[in-house]
């Protein structure tokens, strides 16, 4: 019986008149007997139930553990639409952004003109060629620069760049002609060209470039070649509707 006397925290000489004017003030005289035998006072307001003006903005109201205020509502749901939203996102950026393939094919010539030159023997060729350019991406792509190369029996007769600013839009297909300028010194070939008692004046020309393309801040080259026969008895050739390849 004496270890339930004694009081937990240590009590004034008065605190048992402030705990007999808590009891008149609530009307209840038991209050009394109740907090001497299995109450303690609260260290705060001393059981007076009343919190010293000068403590009131030190003070910290505690809420229970299971207090509904607590328990987040529908957690669970927001958590997986955002993470469902943030995938979808994710995912349809990786689709549209993901770089694709530029396609650059060689469409033929679309016209020649050939000179002769009888004191060297020189062949003169001007050719303008087509090349089909296919955007693949989801997003603009711009050509800026081509660069062509013209071979004759492995030596490089002609060469041309051209600056062009070509903006292909998404899933797009442009055409860009070019003309080049070649010089063939050879004397089998001049005789192919001149003889009239040969029925085909055709010669081969390998052509190869390169089509420089920026997408997204970033810069693409594609390589690209073609073979072409060229008849060379005439002054002009009529346009091509496609290219030949060698086998």
């Amino acid at each position: 019986k004496e270890s339930e006397d004694k009081l937990i925290l240590p009590r004034p000489p008065d605190a048992e008149d402030e705990i007999a004017n808590y009891a008149s003030i609530n009307d209840s005289a038991s209050c009394l007997g109740i907090a001497r035998r299995s109450c303690v006072s609260c260290p705060t307001c001393r059981g007076t139930g009343r919190v010293p003006g000068e403590q009131e903005k030190q003070l910290v109201a505690l809420i229970p553990y299971g207090d509904q205020r607590l328990k987040p509502r529908r957690t669970k749901l927001y958590v997986c639409l955002a993470v469902t939203i943030c995938l979808l996102t994710t995912s349809l950026s990786i689709f549209f952004l993901f770089p694709r393939s530029i396609a650059v094919l060689p469409a033929g010539m679309n016209a020649s003109s050939v000179g002769f030159n009888a004191t060297t023997t020189t062949l003169y060729l001007n050719m303008t060629n087509v090349l089909n350019i296919t955007n693949n991406n989801f997003y603009p792509v711009t050509a800026v620069q081509l660069d062509i190369e013209v071979l004759h029996k492995s030596l490089v007769v002609g060469k041309t760049t051209m600056k062009t600013l070509l903006k292909m839009s998404p899933l797009q297909c442009n055409q860009i002609y070019y003309g080049v300028a070649s010089s063939i010194l050879d004397d089998n070939t001049y005789n192919i060209c001149t003889w009239t008692k040969v029925k085909v004046h055709n010669i081969l020309l390998h052509v190869q470039g390169t089509l420089t393309c920026t997408y997204l801040c970033h810069s693409e080259q594609l390589a690209f070649e073609d073979y072409q026969y060229v008849d060379c008895r005439g002054n002009a050739t009529l346009p091509h509707a496609s290219s030949h390849h060698l086998p």
